[in-house]
């Protein structure tokens, strides 16, 4: 049985370790008791990256030697290749707030989480749906000032589009502040060409906004 108190991490306490397919598509984040059992399970094609921490296991019996298992901040393994259209990545405030920058698009501020609230461009009170492409991050205060107007029906403009992250920005929203650095880079080259994500200044309107 793995024993936990004798296996400090390398790098980071409780790592979070990016799994992928064979084909280098970003499938999901694993834990490391999840990755040992993938290890023992035979279903791990290769690793790279980091080592985040090394896990010893029990003696053997042939040489009495303890086993030692080093693993990897990334993780290929076997299976259906994962197939990148998929149903639309779970819609939360935290991921909305971490896709926006914590930046309402309204009035261009820079906010705490706290601070913030989700806003639907077009009002559910009005036909409008609770999905990415139609919820953008706003302050309270804006939030409230725009209430279920329309965009041609007051004076705020929107800062920049909303729009539905694929799976790898997903993966990387859902994790912010804990990815390691080959994690991501290989997560940005998955980025859309429009993902914010990509932008390290503040947001700037590419182009005028349709009107919802």
């Amino acid at each position: 049985m793995l024993d936990r108190q004798t296996c400090p991490p390398v790098i980071v306490v409780n790592p979070s370790i990016l799994r992928i397919n064979t084909a280098g598509v970003p499938v999901d984040w694993l834990t490391w008791q999840e990755a040992v059992c993938l290890h023992a399970r035979e279903l791990v094609s290769w690793t790279y990256g980091e080592e985040v921490m090394e896990v010893r296991g029990g003696h053997s019996r042939l040489n009495g030697e303890r086993t030692l298992l080093t693993l990897n901040s990334i993780m290929a393994c076997k299976g259906k290749v994962f197939n990148k259209i998929r149903k639309e990545p779970p819609l939360t405030n935290r991921a909305l707030f971490r896709r926006d920058q914590n930046v309402c698009l309204y009035c261009g501020k820079l906010f705490k989480e706290c601070d913030l609230s989700r806003d639907h461009v077009l009002a559910v009170s009005r036909g409008g749906q609770d999905r990415w492409t139609n919820v953008v991050t706003a302050c309270k205060r804006c939030n409230a000032r725009k209430g279920n107007y329309r965009l041609d029906e007051c004076t705020m403009e929107l800062l920049a589009l909303p729009y539905r992250p694929n799976h790898a920005e997903y993966l990387a929203l859902t994790h912010s502040g804990r990815i390691l650095g080959d994690q991501m880079s290989l997560l940005r080259r998955q980025f859309s060409s429009n993902s914010r994500l990509l932008e390290d200044g503040p947001l700037i309107l590419s182009r005028k906004p349709s009107v919802y």
